[in-house]
């Protein structure tokens, strides 16, 4: 169908719906050639089915009359007038008044080139990409190259970590990387809270170490750590609160490594959770085969005492499966941060229950059976 009439009709008394349909068809019949005919030209399929919904209000009726055509504009303009000239419904005056003619057409327009805008927005998300794209990814491979590896743990650091006499402590490889990409070749990572021998010692060999960590509770952690490890720290620099070290940017790196303040200053008021402070968790073996199965794939596995696989999901969707196996899951290996919400499920348990993720959130409320181990640990 091309075009649809709507129409109102006003009745002068009480009538039903098909006092209407017998009005439409017998006062229209006759007026102009068998080619305008409204019932020749259902069965032709050159007007749809003609809908009229009625109501009674105060001794009238008031409807609608929907009328779609496949006719050519002129011609659904005079099957509309005829319409309109309907004057009696039974034995009452009627009066009928188009108020619109819908382009279906147009209408159909406007939502093709509505789907073609969410097409093309999904297409653009996951198409090749663009230049720029290209361009950061070829310049993280340089910095990549550009990065070396230091001590019997391999570390993560930059060329001049060991030949200058400052060092930049940060947590992982990606602050490492988003360091040189800004010209601080002096940096080091100490990968996990589990602080690497060989950045004790090179950080004593060095006539100032500021420690520079994420605005969060993990940077919280990653100070503590350094500290009860005996790692000579002369200042702190962290990230803005909530943000994290790889994604600063060169102002808000300078401007971080500006407001560094002394170690001292930096411990007071430092709480750490009871979660932090424990001794370092000893797992299975096999839980490292599924470490690396879920790494960078935003998944998470589920699994039993017998490191049996119970279930497998998206992230995304952890928080909720956990609700259906916070009784047999023991141990929750997982692509993302371990969060609060997670330990909460997972603390009204008699026994212990593993969460193994990326990196540690804001803990505020511990649960002693559940034992917190982030990648970096294992």
């Amino acid at each position: 169908m091309k075009y649809l009439i709507e129409a109102r009709i006003e009745v002068n008394g009480v009538v039903d719906k098909n006092d209407v349909v017998g009005a439409v068809f017998g006062q229209t019949e006759g007026l102009f050639s068998s080619e305008f005919d409204l019932r020749e030209l259902q069965k032709s399929g050159r007007i749809g089915r003609i809908e009229i919904t009625v109501n009674v209000q105060d001794k009238k009726t008031i409807g609608r009359i929907m009328v779609p055509t496949a006719l050519d504009k002129y011609s659904t303009a005079l099957i509309a007038a005829m319409i309109e000239s309907i004057e009696r419904v039974g034995p009452y005056t009627a009066s009928v008044k188009i108020e619109r003619i819908h382009d279906l057409r147009a209408e159909k327009r406007r939502k093709i080139v509505e789907r073609a805008r969410a097409i093309l927005y999904e297409w653009e998300k996951s198409k090749i990409p663009e230049e720029d794209e290209i361009l950061k990814e070829l310049e993280e491979s340089l910095l990549r190259a550009k990065m070396i590896e230091l001590g019997p743990e391999r570390i993560p650091a930059g060329p001049d970590a060991e030949k200058s006499d400052e060092l930049i402590i940060v947590e992982g490889r990606a602050d490492v990387i988003n360091l040189l990409r800004h010209g601080y070749t002096n940096v080091v990572a100490v990968e996990g809270v589990k602080i690497p021998e060989y950045v004790k010692s090179l950080a004593g060999r060095k006539r100032r170490v500021i420690a520079f960590l994420d605005g969060d509770r993990g940077g919280d952690m990653i100070l503590y750590q350094l500290h009860s490890s005996g790692v000579k720290i002369d200042e702190v620099a962290r990230a803005p609160y909530g943000k994290e070290v790889e994604g600063l940017t060169g102002k808000e790196i300078s401007d971080a490594l500006h407001r560094a303040v002394p170690l001292e200053e930096a411990l007071k008021g430092l709480k750490m959770p009871k979660a932090v402070e424990r001794e370092r968790v000893e797992l299975p073996e096999g839980i490292k085969r599924y470490v690396e199965e879920v790494k960078e794939r935003l998944m998470a596995i589920l699994l039993d005492e017998g490191l049996n696989e119970l279930k497998r999901v998206p992230v995304s969707e952890l928080a909720q499966e956990l609700e259906n196996y916070k009784d047999s899951a023991k141990y929750v290996v997982f692509d993302g941060i371990v969060t609060q919400r997670l330990v909460d499920i997972l603390s009204g348990r008699p026994d212990e229950v593993y969460l193994i993720g990326v990196r540690m959130g804001d803990i505020s409320k511990p649960a002693d059976n559940v034992k917190i181990m982030t990648f970096n640990q294992l």
